[in-house]
């Protein structure tokens, strides 16, 4: 009998990755006995107590209906894999047997909810035997052969294993067809030339039934055990499934979900889909990535390099089984081990992203309905008004004529062009929105869009080789093909038409999963496999065209089928491409639909929010998603996109949007406004001063970001990154942390003046007091009147500050104040990157300056590793220093003595120092 329910570390016959030499030959089954007597014994006394079960069920008149075999009843019922996962059919005994598979009926759940699969695996069912198995100079090579098929169409008999120790803290595995190509993701991953010396893992196959069986050398906690369902390798059928070392899972985007999600039968499936955020749906990107925390703080994480239509279940095991309708299964396992080196391993293979532009760490302002170019301009005088930071103006589709790419309503928007010039003036920036959809309605030479993408075949086709013809916002549209590089150019070329009018300086590109408010296309979709599949993943509209186009439209690289959730990225590339183009400058754009490695070129908003304050909390665990994901500048719509804001939710979303890394206020049309100036005074100072908070953290911020394109640091993240000893943080989702060290604490709930917040262990400081809180690692009240937000440093860093002005040009040649948090043993660092703020590649051409900032007994220094022009420009003001046990009786500046003040909360203050940035300096307090 094969066994599937193998979830302990038991070694199965296998070959250790540490063995020296030729890898070794298949093991006769003699070899196999100490195992087999093993999970013989298992069995039988699982086997024993199931039966006794099952008869005590019976008699109570249990929902077991007929007897199921002995092999049946010795499953677990948290280890059934599911063996029928198709929606929308009732699963019968005779449907689950047809496929070889045991069926025992389990109480029905609630509307839409699952459970324990009545149709699931018995421990002999056929799977792949892994027949040979050789060294290579990376790693090995295998050859899997089924004997007896699957029950999906086009079993694939014979699978290649390529197994690459890529580096000691990552590995690839690699699963395929023998002997036909298959579709791959056309990614552009990092060939590694050298195998792994020193691997902090050790992987094991079972050889019959094929399964891979991977641990962390130092704990001996397994990762993967792939033994546990059979692997079912179809043309559009691909499966497998793992036990996982605990039920702490992040990330598998993109949902609307708590941080951490739930292992109770949950589906998640990833299909770019057009909807707005909620629970449950397939939403706008697809990332197949996850991060699990074991036991004891160790963290590693797996990514399935796969772009076709899927799905991963969860379940309580804990399992997870990943079932995708095509391409190969190619997955990268990084064992960090802690949370934040897993991120960076992945970001290694995907690719580090974009350093922002420093504007686009500004605030910015935006709404669908503001009538007007003259409308838009009002809002942004109003904000300079009342002297509210703003960096950003952007506009939706209401500034087209009849909503086509590239034009501009002469009527309502004819000042548009004067409006863009007045914000240049004013350091200001201005962002329009795109959309992938070219009008096709226009008389023929009206409209070169169209006419000319038409002319050099750069559209979707259907089957038949004709342009695909949707509905979006302008009436019928093509399709851009961004798989094409051809179409980057006429892209590029249509961005330059309408530069020459409005010189806008980022993009916004949205619709792109691609949205089509019809299923398919005009004339709907072809019968085959491509639009029906034999399986279709739990995709919301129960079709992989509702409300996107034919996945068998023919594009350059492939059809729709396999490149569908890589739209949103292709686009970027075209756009950030043509960005730097324009402007010679680094590109800002945010993209609506993601997949991994879209970092590299834009950033992300969460989508069509509603102004609700279920919302606004959803918004948290949204934003530290994408941070795994490796898109850090994202942010969720501030105040809500659609709906009717208040002011009290509004403030409140204000306060927190004013710390997500991209922050940005949009309202949808026919709704009353919700910019800052809409508001009372007192909503209107608070919003104010919650920006000016932010717009005098930049010099931090950017410098986060700066560590994130560098080194894949994340930016804004969950608190179990940098407490992964501290489980009670592996569940918080309503906080997070700026780097390090700023912790987040924002109100969620109305009619409240108080927050509870969980203050890890050590001492934080009040970041606009410096009054210290020692916390044993305790939920805490705050007081959160309407107008405060809650902000903590933790103790041993060195927050670079600066005065703030309304954009981040003015507050650019402001003097910076150094904020310092003692650590218990008075120490504390930290550090500032800075450079012009937009050229490119300033880092790789040297053109930065980089300063860390040190104490140490008493001393504070700044020491400049790195320097440019630019820091000259600057001053270093203010050092605040927060936890001087006692009143210092003089403090020195590089020797000379200093006036100081001292307060009683231990803050110790030292202005107008009037030191250049870029030079060293050392200040004393005795």
């Amino acid at each position: 009998m094969k066994s599937y329910q193998k979830l302990t570390a038991a070694q199965p016959a296998a070959c250790r990755l540490e063995e020296e030499g030729a890898a070794p030959v298949p093991s006769g089954h003699g070899k196999l006995a100490p195992w087999w007597v093993g999970s013989g014994l298992l069995v039988a006394a699982v086997l024993l107590s199931t039966i006794t079960v099952w008869v005590l069920r019976q008699v109570s008149g249990g929902w077991l209906g007929p007897t199921a075999p002995p092999k049946c009843l010795v499953v677990p019922e948290s280890r059934r894999f599911d063996c029928y996962p198709e929606r929308r059919v009732v699963v019968t005994q005779e449907l689950c047997e047809s496929r070889g598979c045991c069926f025992i009926q389990s109480p029905p759940l609630a509307e839409g909810k699952q459970g324990v699969p009545w149709c699931f695996y018995p421990p002999d069912f056929p799977s792949y035997t892994l027949e040979s198995l050789n060294q290579t100079a990376l790693g090995m090579v295998g050859l899997l052969v089924r004997r007896e098929k699957a029950y999906y169409p086009r079993d694939i008999q014979k699978l290649r294993l390529d197994v690459e120790f890529e580096t000691d803290t990552h590995l690839h595995i690699k699963i395929t067809d023998a002997a036909n190509p298959r579709y791959e993701v056309p990614l552009d991953v990092p060939r590694v030339m050298k195998r792994a010396e020193n691997p902090i893992y050790s992987l094991n196959f079972s050889w019959d039934p094929f399964g891979v069986v991977l641990q962390r050398k130092a704990t001996g906690t397994v990762l993967l055990n792939t033994t546990v369902a059979p692997l079912i390798f179809a043309d559009q059928f691909l499966q497998i499934s793992t036990s996982l070392p605990s039920r702490f899972l992040y990330g598998l985007g993109e949902h609307r979900d708590s941080l951490l999600h739930s292992l109770d039968w949950n589906t998640l499936t990833l299909w770019a889909r057009d909807v707005s955020p909620t629970e449950s749906f397939n939403l706008y990107g697809a990332h197949p990535f996850y991060l699990l925390m074991e036991e004891g703080g160790n963290a590693h994480g797996v990514f399935l390099l796969n772009s076709n239509a899927m799905e991963v279940a969860l379940q309580p095991a804990p399992g997870l089984t990943w079932r995708t309708i095509g391409g190969v299964l190619d997955f990268y396992i990084f064992l960090g081990p802690d949370p934040s080196m897993v991120i960076q391993q992945y970001q290694q293979v995907i690719g580090f992203p974009a350093m922002p532009p420093m504007w686009a760490l500004g605030f910015h302002l935006c709404r669908w309905g503001y009538g007007s170019s003259n409308g838009t301009w009002q809002t942004v005088r109003a904000m300079r008004n009342y002297q509210i930071p703003q960096d950003g103006q952007w506009n939706d589709i209401d500034y087209m004529d009849g909503y086509r790419d590239f034009t501009l309503d002469s009527q309502k928007f004819s000042s548009l062009p004067s409006l863009v010039e007045d914000l240049h003036k004013h350091g200001q920036h201005y962002v329009m929105i795109l959309d992938p959809g070219i009008s096709s309605t226009s008389p023929n030479g009206s409209y070169w869009p169209f006419d000319e993408g038409l002319r050099r075949g750069l559209f979707l086709n259907t089957s038949q080789g004709q342009p695909l013809i949707g509905q979006v916002w302008p009436g019928f549209t093509a399709f851009a093909d961004f798989s094409n590089p051809d179409t980057h150019q006429w892209w590029l070329e249509n961005l330059q038409h309408f530069h020459a009018l409005v010189p806008f300086d980022g993009l916004w590109i949205d619709m792109n999963e691609p949205s089509n408010f019809m299923d398919g296309s005009e004339h709907g979709c072809p019968p085959g496999e491509l639009d029906n599949p034999p399986y279709t993943p739990a995709v919301l509209g129960d079709s992989l065209s509702a409300k996107t186009v034919c996945a068998s439209a023919k594009q350059k690289v492939s059809v729709h089928y396999n490149l569908h959730n890589l739209y949103g990225l292709m686009e970027a590339k075209a756009t950030a491409s043509a960005l730097i183009q324009l402007r010679g400058k680094r590109p800002f754009l945010i993209s609506r639909s993601t997949f991994p490695s879209q970092g590299r070129y834009s950033g992300h908003w969460l989508g069509d929010n509603r102004s609700q304050w279920k919302d606004m909390r959803y918004s948290i665990p949204g934003l530290l998603s994408f941070s795994l994901f490796g898109i850090p500048l994202v942010g969720a719509d501030i105040c809500g996109f659609s709906g009717s804001t208040s002011e009290e939710l509004c403030t409140r979303w204000m306060q927190l949007g004013a710390f997500y890394p991209f922050s940005r206020n949009h309202n949808t049309q026919n709704e009353k406004a919700q910019d800052p100036t809409a508001f009372s005074p007192a909503a209107r100072t608070a919003m104010k001063d919650v920006l000016l908070t932010r717009y005098s953290l930049l010099p931090f911020l950017y410098t986060l970001f700066h560590r994130a394109h560098l080194q894949g640091d994340t930016v804004a993240r969950p608190l179990f990154f940098e407490f992964p000893q501290d489980k009670a943080t592996w569940e918080l989702d309503r906080q997070f942390l700026w780097g390090q060290s700023l912790l987040v604490t924002p109100v969620l709930e109305p009619g409240v003046d108080s927050v509870t917040g969980y203050v890890p262990q050590g001492t934080w400081y009040d970041f606009y007091t410096g009054s210290s809180v020692n916390s044993s690692g305790e939920m805490l009240k705050m007081s959160a009147p309407l107008e405060h937000l809650n902000l903590h440093i933790r103790e041993g860093s060195i927050l670079p500050t600066q005065k703030p002005g309304t954009t981040t040009e003015a507050t650019r040649g402001n003097p910076l104040r150094l904020i310092v948090a003692l650590s218990s043993h008075a120490t504390a660092w930290g550090d500032l990157f800075w450079d012009d703020g937009e050229s490119l590649d300033t880092f790789e051409k040297g053109n930065y300056s980089y300063v860390v900032f040190n104490v140490t007994q008493n001393i504070f220094t700044s020491t400049v590793l790195h320097a440019s022009t630019e820091a000259t420009k600057v001053t270093v003001g203010t050092l605040s220093i927060f936890g001087v046990q006692k009143p210092p009786s003089k403090v020195l500046l590089n020797g000379q003595e200093k006036p100081f003040s001292y307060l009683d909360n231990q803050v110790l203050n030292v202005s107008d120092l009037g030191m250049s940035l870029s030079q060293g300096f050392s200040l004393q307090w005795l």
